[in-house]
């Protein structure tokens, strides 16, 4: 063994690879990375941290912080692997589930498929009581009834129950006092209140977000109890803590009640690495791209922080159809989710064209070229039929990869109905996927006010250095950024983020009367609350910051747009309201004529620890004379065809090392392709610049 150091683990369970990063007070100690065991999945977190810790000679003993994120709860949802669940509501109000926002997501689709509720009809049950907008009781709570239920639903072998009553946002007298009833009454069923889980107006997305809450929450709670033992027969000493949505961790006690913020953890340790190397360069602006076994994710970083959302949507009907999936009202980094990773399906549709996805191999049985059962063509058998991927060193050698196999299966299933070559046919695989990322990135970008052609792109995941600088060049993006150990960046990012909780309260209040005593109230007690949860999780109180926010909009609007609170004084309401004008303007390009009114509806804050001292970066050699380790030939349309490819150990190069493509630069987890006529060079926190106006034309 080493000598004792602290040492910090970040675990991020993908669709296809759970991955691992380990850190020191000096920077990246060891990365490793195995197949997701989806039937066991701390099975896999298990496998990777024994395997990685005995290969590097680590001490389990000096591991102080180990932060997790998991697609578990994403996955539960779509699947429909949650408890049987009920939902009590105000009587007359059982089918907003089912209802929705009565909005057709595709107007002239007639055989449209809309979200299917987590909880079906027969279980969903109106209770006799009312509490009327302001927050005042205009029927009482029918408790007998309540009584009533709650042994019958127990009876019928229900699990948990979700509790959404109108107005409960303002006054959630009637649903605590229904809590008291069922616990008495079925102490075995779990009870999720939507004041505690949402608090916030809007009764179809707090109902959809409780019911999500509960029907995951037995799930998730023996998944980390799993887990923790697990950590522990390993010698770990500390319990976990859990990625949360946000951007930010927290202590296993708190995921275990809102299981619901977990949904979206993995995906938010790639942004977090790439805030965290932005910061270091000095690139406060960038897009954020993520692309694994089975998704690709991009987000916007815009002045140095990841653009934040509040609503979200889980198990889309169409994958990037807003209004087809269910709506869940928590703080997730803003991202958008493309059906196009390594293990994605291809095939050639009616119409003679090429389409990969939004299906996937995943890592069950996985690509062709995998070996493990596989029989349809996927974006890494064209990969590596392209000469990308090295056959013998995938996963460092531990996973050798059958070209022939997959060449097979692109001849039969694409090739041949095309009429073309089997590089053809996997070129028109690879350049597929490239179009239909950049694609959905130029809208994301677009929408949210930023010019993709003025961003660098930041690549991550398996697959992102070896298809980002396709991606960035169909987009028009200046350069590529690609990080030290970036097949494992999520988990790295993971120990880059600080204890965090968000507070949210949904309280009307038109601008121009709302008094400086009521704003200060309201935050200072969402404020105690932030300091209560993050105390618990063992972050001092004088070391916790606050962030307020309200959402605001114009008297008569239907929507609301998010606005940073100015410190209250005497001016608070004017530059309150040249805060939201501003935020107003970015959005949508212009204001409304001065002497609208506005009003404020949800008030938020942010409570978060301080930024972990984490040194994401690697050691570098002095001098780059053994960084070339040979030739292999690879598929580039621009140069001919397949061409001698210069192939470069990326643990070989040292800072201000230039190399021109093309050329293959590659690491244990993942490769990056630099096309020809683009020139990267090793900047000095270990990232390769990939530039594509050096060289000449993309």
């Amino acid at each position: 063994m080493t000598q004792s150091r602290a040492l910090r683990v970040g675990v991020d369970i993908g669709g296809t690879f759970t991955d691992m990063a380990i850190l020191d007070d000096r920077g990246i100690v060891a990365v490793g990375k195995t197949l997701t065991t989806h039937s066991e999945p701390a099975a896999a977190v298990e496998t990777v941290l024994r395997q990685t810790l005995t290969a590097h000679g680590l001490d389990p003993a000096d591991i102080t912080t180990f932060v997790h994120g998991t697609t578990l709860v994403t996955n539960a949802l779509i699947e429909r692997r949650g408890a049987t669940t009920a939902l009590l509501t105000t009587e007359g109000f059982r089918d907003v589930v089912e209802m929705g926002r009565e909005h057709r997501y595709e107007l002239y689709d007639l055989d449209l498929e809309l979200p299917r509720p987590l909880v079906p009809r027969h279980l969903r049950f109106g209770v006799r009581e009312r509490v009327l907008a302001d927050g005042t009781v205009d029927t009482g709570l029918d408790e007998a009834a309540v009584k009533q239920l709650a042994a019958e639903l127990s009876e019928a072998g229900v699990q948990a129950v979700a509790v959404c009553f109108l107005h409960s946002h303002v006054n959630d007298e009637h649903e605590r006092r229904v809590r008291e009833i069922v616990r008495a009454t079925a102490p075995e069923l779990r009870v999720a209140l939507s004041s505690e889980v949402n608090p916030e107006i809007r009764e179809y997305e707090r109902s959809s977000t409780t019911l999500a809450n509960v029907y995951v929450q037995q799930l998730v709670e023996s998944y980390l109890e799993d887990l923790r033992g697990r950590l522990r027969g390993l010698g770990l000493r500390r319990a976990p803590l859990i990625m949360l949505s946000n951007g930010g961790v927290a202590a296993i006690d708190v995921a275990r009640r809102f299981p619901i913020r977990m949904l979206e953890s993995g995906p938010a340790g790639g942004a977090l690495g790439a805030v965290a190397f932005g910061r270091s360069a000095g690139r406060p602006d960038q897009i954020a791209f993520d692309m694994g076994g089975t998704t690709a994710k991009l987000c916007i970083i815009e002045a140095g922080r990841p653009l934040v959302t509040h609503t979200f949507e889980v198990d889309r009907v169409y994958r990037l159809r807003a209004g087809s999936g269910l709506p869940v009202r928590a703080p997730v980094i803003d991202m958008i989710e493309i059906g196009t990773g390594g293990g994605s399906i291809a095939r050639v549709n009616s119409l003679g064209l090429i389409t990969v996805g939004p299906d996937s191999a995943g890592s069950e049985p996985g690509p062709v070229s995998y070996g493990r059962g596989g029989e349809h063509c996927t974006v890494t058998d064209a990969d590596a039929v392209l000469g990308y991927l090295d056959p013998d060193h995938f996963l460092g050698g531990d996973m050798p990869l059958n070209v022939e196999a997959a060449a097979a299966a692109i001849d039969r299933q694409i090739a041949g109905a095309l009429g073309v070559g089997v590089a053809e046919a996997a070129w028109g695989i690879h350049a597929t996927a490239n179009e239909n990322m950049a694609n959905a990135a130029r809208v994301h970008a677009i929408e949210r006010g930023q010019d993709p052609t003025r961003l660098p792109m930041f690549v991550s995941g398996g697959n992102g250095p070896l298809h980002g600088p396709g991606v960035a060049a169909a987009l028009g993006s200046p350069a590529v950024v690609v990080p030290p150990a970036a097949g494992v960046l999520s988990a790295l990012g993971f120990l880059s983020a600080p204890m965090s909780i968000d507070i949210v309260r949904s309280r009307h209040a038109e601008l121009g009367t709302v008094e400086l005593s009521v704003i200060e109230e309201m935050f200072e007690e969402m404020e105690d609350e932030g300091v209560h949860v993050l105390r618990g999780s063992g972050v001092p109180p004088e070391d916790i910051a606050h962030e307020r926010t309200l959402e605001m909009r114009f008297v008569g609007q239907g929507s609301e747009i998010e606005v940073p609170v100015p410190p209250l004084g005497s001016h608070w309401r004017t530059d309150l309201a040249e805060n939201f004008a501003e935020q107003y303007r970015h959005r949508f390009g212009t204001v409304a004529p001065v002497g609208v009114e506005t009003e404020i509806l949800t008030w938020r804050v942010a409570s978060r620890g301080p930024d972990p001292q984490a040194r994401l970066r690697s050691a570098l050699p002095a001098t780059s004379e053994s960084a070339l380790v040979g030739h292999r030939d690879a598929y580039f349309p621009a140069a001919g065809g397949y061409v001698p490819t210069a192939v470069y150990d990326r643990y070989r190069l040292p800072v201000g090392a230039t190399v021109d493509g093309p050329a293959l630069v590659r690491e244990r987890e993942s490769t990056l392709v630099v096309p020809p006529a683009a020139r990267c060079t090793v900047a000095d926190d270990g990232s390769i610049l990939v530039d594509f106006t050096s060289g000449g034309t993309r």
